[in-house]
């Protein structure tokens, strides 16, 4: 079962990427930011995928930089009233249902994922409902009303170890939404996993050949894929994990140049991280293309200093994350099930 994403909406979100902004209009605008953090008592949690400049401004005023989990766990411990999530629109929600007594705000949460709008619950709750006697394992990239239908929620960091667990207990999975992760995670454990189909916009388009191609300028660059990408392109990694285990690994491994297939926001840290090196973006598409990389989400690039500066001076209600406390319980217990998992293993 698939949801069909429409590429001429992700095509306008695309069209409407921001412009340059002039280096002091920039400054002017982020010391605004952190003038509105500080009187609001709010801190401000960036995805990987984010502009670097709003990751930036994460890292200066004592906010946080993560995976969407991370994100949500870190304002949950942080003792600000108010989380600013830059991110996608399931990123505020995990964050609202690990931190229900905090205001969650979001530049704009018109920010989408290609793998939530992908798995609409209606239909992936119809599609669970014909095999009642199977675990119903979904990807943290996925909406509340989503995990609320699912006896497991996972990340790219911890689906393995927990598919294997319930592989060995001897029990059946349907796996949603992310067809690719769900095949990576099926070849490399065996289990009985029917897959939910959808997909990544950013992941799928990396190619096999074009790595390949770059690979033959930078012989020892070593290839850092997420396991959102098609086969053909987690084939021929050297490392395959989440966006910190990518990050980690751009950390020990004793490469100078680093070809990587996830978004290219990711840049920012890796390049703090080891400032000696060199990352190169993996190609998404041919050589007659307009675009030989086009790895950044176009719903992450909705996060701009005018969209944070808004939410901030007057938030609306595109900038207000809300869950109801009977789907907030629900999405709850599995999410707390990975939780104690993970703090177990």
């Amino acid at each position: 079962m698939n949801a069909v994403i429409d590429r001429e909406l992700v095509q306008g979100h695309l069209q409407k990427a921001p412009l340059p902004v002039d280096p002091v209009e920039k400054e002017a605008k982020k010391t605004r930011i952190k003038n509105l953090l500080k009187e609001k008592g709010a801190v401000l949690v960036a995805h990987y995928y984010t502009d670097p400049v709003v990751q930036e401004l994460a890292d200066e005023t004592g906010g946080f930089i993560a995976d969407s989990l991370e994100m949500a766990r870190f304002g949950a411990r942080h003792d600000a009233e108010t989380l600013i999530v830059a991110g996608v629109r399931f990123m505020g929600e995990t964050s609202k249902i690990l931190s229900p007594e905090k205001q969650v705000l979001m530049p704009t949460i018109e920010a989408e994922c290609s793998l939530d709008l992908g798995c609409p619950v209606e239909e992936f709750s119809a599609f669970c409902d014909q095999y009642p006697d199977r675990e119903v394992v979904v990807y943290a990239n996925t909406s509340a009303a989503v995990k609320a239908r699912a006896d497991w929620v996972v990340t790219s960091s911890c689906a393995l170890d927990i598919v294997e667990s319930l592989d060995a207990q001897g029990k059946a999975i349907i796996w949603g939404p992310d067809k690719y992760l769900g095949s990576y995670i099926q070849k490399n454990t065996g289990a009985d996993m029917l897959l939910w189909d959808s997909s990544c916009i950013v992941h799928e388009e990396f190619k096999a050949k074009g790595i390949l191609d770059l690979k033959q300028v930078y012989p020892d660059a070593a290839v850092l894929v997420h396991p959102e990408s098609p086969d053909s392109v987690v084939d021929i990694a050297d490392v395959v994990g989440s966006t910190s285990q990518l990050l980690k690994a751009s950390q020990e491994m004793s490469n100078n140049t680093f070809i990587v297939a996830t978004d290219r926001g990711i840049f920012y840290k890796m390049q703090q991280a080891s400032p000696g090196k060199r990352f190169l973006e993996a190609p998404t598409a041919g050589s007659g293309a307009t675009c030989r990389s086009c790895a950044h989400c176009p719903w992450m690039a909705m996060n701009t200093l005018d969209a944070l500066l808004e939410c901030l001076e007057s938030p609306s209600e595109l900038n207000i994350i809300e869950v109801s406390d009977s789907l907030r319980e629900d999405a709850l217990r599995p999410l707390q099930r990975m939780l104690d998992f993970t703090a177990a293993n």
